[in-house]
């Protein structure tokens, strides 16, 4: 297939093309209508068709990925009884706090979107406690439509044009999208902001909220517990601070609020099915972690994000 990322300039800027290992990776500056629900947006597809699995740790993010080409053969959440999709193309992954496996059988080509979770409520146009720790087919959150723009995708050689089919249709949905509430949007930055260190009990006396009220509603619009997205940002703290290789695991643990590092391992592997070592050491895909062979260095990249 001859894709049409290497052709010319659209939309909001230059398409830029990258390869990263075993994998084309697409990008373009983000529509500024766009910016402020965005924390990636970016398309790829295989330099070599190669099965692979791999492991989906919770990021904080929710995300839509519009599959190009073949779906997946299955994502199944761990710790869920029965969390298995089946196979799977284009869909909507809401936040998580325990990780997910993906199989691919080969020839992956997508655009993949992480929202800030009040980013997500608005575009969903549901509450984000319907989408916690699923994978579900987009058609069945954003309607009939979806498959349609997916059909114009696929059918769209020029990755110049399809950024700007999605741009519109995001745009779109952002514009009549449910407003957050002004307080869970506070709540949601005093927790981000100190990566979950904060006290929920303060950021309920921040907002004016009970913290029963604070928790109901923050879970609704969110998609996680104020305490479930407290560990989960704690997490992607401490594998920021993994990734840069400058911190022993006692000092990550202290500085991300752990209690000692036996703790630390303990959310690791809650959270991410895996060791701080172990993680450090995986190689990635596109969004996710390679698990085995199948998933072979040469899709190796860095994690996805800006």
């Amino acid at each position: 297939m001859v894709h049409g990322a290497l052709r010319g300039r659209a939309g909001e800027g230059a398409v830029e093309v990258a390869r990263l290992g075993g994998l084309w990776r697409v990008t373009r500056p983000w529509h500024p209508g766009l910016r402020p629900f965005l924390r990636s947006y970016v398309g790829y597809w295989e330099a070599v068709t190669t099965p692979y699995e791999a492991r989906l740790v919770p990021t904080g993010c929710a995300t839509l990925l519009i599959s190009l080409a073949e779906p997946f053969s299955q994502v199944r959440r761990l710790g869920v009884p029965g969390g298995g999709t089946g196979r799977i193309g284009s869909l909507v992954v809401g936040l998580e706090d325990r990780p997910a496996i993906c199989v691919h059988p080969g020839g992956q080509e997508a655009i993949r979107v992480e929202f800030t979770p009040l980013g997500a409520y608005r575009l969903f146009g549901l509450p984000m406690s319907e989408l916690t720790n699923l994978a579900i087919d987009v058609r069945d959150v954003l309607g009939p439509d979806a498959g349609t723009l997916v059909e114009r995708l696929a059918s769209t050689p020029d990755w110049a044009a399809r950024f700007d089919l999605l741009d519109a249709a995001l745009l779109a949905r952002l514009g009549y999208g449910p407003e957050p509430a002004p307080e869970v949007g506070y709540a949601w930055q005093l927790l981000s902001g100190s990566a979950g260190a904060i006290p929920i009990a303060r950021i309920a006396a921040e907002v004016g909220w009970s913290q029963g009220y604070l928790i109901r509603r923050f879970t609704q619009q969110i998609g996680l517990t104020p305490k479930a997205s407290a560990r989960v940002l704690r997490f992607r703290h401490a594998v920021a601070l993994l990734s840069r290789g400058a911190a022993s695991l006692t000092d990550i643990s202290e500085a991300c609020g752990f209690y000692d590092q036996s703790h630390l391992n303990r959310e690791f592997r809650a959270i991410a099915g895996t060791t701080p070592g172990q993680m450090v050491a995986s190689r990635r895909v596109e969004g996710a972690l390679a698990l085995s062979a199948s998933a072979n260095s040469s899709k190796t990249e860095p994690p996805a994000g800006r």
